[in-house]
């Protein structure tokens, strides 16, 4: 097991109902600015729920935060914070409104005038440093209501690029179950890919030490397979909704990545496919993972026969025939939420993809992704060619 610190200074407060105590949470004498995406909470009677909560604070809004947050959106809010001489931030949604509101966080009290070069450069926030906030959430999925990184996109120049810091950790974060009851479906398979993905990345390098670690991140991917049909039926599982919850915000607060080597090379590739073509965050990793690992297959062979013996009960054969299985398995759970794994599968105007990643990466200087630190931009060519 490697050396490591751990510190997750977030509160989180899980349960039914549990929206109301805001009101005892944010500084009594905050000027908040909500932050939320498009709408949807004024339908599901969350926004009211928040509203009657902090009735008695003085609260401005700023809504319209898309998918995949976008920066010139956020200057927007940005000039509201100033202008109004907002004091803390409210997030209420997903990921993507989240990690919005850890930019503006990050920005609020940043001295360049240039704010894109916050993940360019990419400039760490510090504890002290942001402007504080809190969450709360809408759409598990992307454990940012308890993590200290974000992924800003810019549509001007096709850019998705991500960066945090120790002073990005929301202050508390709200995780009522009840939420998921008004999520698409779509939406949901979206969470559960992205979770799953998200301790893959931890998980799938080569066997450790790191025990308990690897048996906490085993058990996250069971609970998914397990509840993934269960949120997905038509009649809402109270039970399953907060396990599912629970598990996207184990899979990304910290915790399980402590003392192992990790990956995030699917997930480099992955913002790519979303900058150029608009596809779901949680879809671009099951396009680009299974031919990562088929790409890496030696280096990961181990982990990926450990994961179909553990995850999938898949107990015979080599390791390279449990490895190959193991790839097999996860491709089929993809296909089991209905999230293709092709990119030829979401668009026609794939020709020509693996070019642009690879001359992504390199001007960028992306030489050493991956827990080795040697995928370089012609390895993510061949990978990204491969995901065709």
């Amino acid at each position: 097991m490697l050396n490591f610190e751990f510190k997750n200074p977030t509160k989180i407060i899980f349960g039914k109902g549990e929206i109301a105590k805001l009101e005892k949470e944010v500084p009594k004498d905050a000027k908040i600015l909500m932050l939320y995406g498009g709408g949807s909470i004024r339908k599901n009677g969350i926004y009211e729920q928040v509203k009657t909560a902090l009735k008695d604070f003085e609260v401005e809004e700023f809504g319209g935060i898309p998918a995949n947050p976008e920066y010139e959106v956020l200057l927007e809010a940005l000039k509201i914070i100033r202008e109004k001489n907002i004091t803390f931030l409210l997030a209420v949604g997903g990921g993507s409104v989240i990690d919005g509101t850890k930019f503006l966080s990050a920005a609020a009290n940043y001295e360049g005038e240039d704010k894109w070069e916050i993940l360019t450069k990419p400039v760490r926030t510090f504890e002290g440093e942001g402007m504080p906030f809190a969450t709360v959430l809408t759409m598990p999925a992307t454990g940012s209501e308890m993590n200290s990184g974000y992924v800003v996109s810019r549509r001007a120049t096709n850019e998705k690029l991500s960066t945090g810091g120790p002073g990005l950790f929301p202050l508390f974060s709200i995780l009522d179950p009840e939420v998921i009851r008004s999520i698409p479906k779509k939406q949901i398979a979206n969470g559960i890919a992205d979770a799953y993905t998200h301790v893959l990345e931890q998980y799938m390098t080569f066997p450790t030490s790191a025990t308990l670690q690897e048996r906490f991140m085993e058990s996250i991917l069971q609970t998914l397979q397990e509840v993934a049909p269960k949120v997905l039926a038509d009649d809402f599982d109270y039970e399953a909704a907060g396990n599912f919850m629970w598990c996207c915000t184990m899979a990304l607060n910290g915790l399980i990545q402590k003392g192992v080597v990790t990956d995030w090379a699917v997930h480099a590739m992955g913002h790519e496919l979303t900058a150029n073509f608009g596809i779901d965050h949680a879809r671009t990793l099951a396009i680009v993972a299974p031919s990562h690992y088929r790409y890496y297959f030696e280096n990961k062979k181990g982990k990926l026969a450990q994961y179909a013996e553990r995850v999938w009960n898949i107990t015979e054969g080599t390791t390279e025939e449990k490895a190959t299985k193991g790839i097999e398995k996860l491709e089929e759970f993809f296909h089991s939420l209905d999230i293709k794994t092709k990119l030829s599968e979401y668009t026609e105007e794939y020709a020509g993809t693996a070019e642009k990643v690879e001359k992504a990466f390199t001007e960028r200087k992306w030489l050493g992704l991956g827990e080795h630190k040697k995928l370089t931009p012609q390895d993510a060519y061949k990978i990204i060619e491969m995901s065709y």
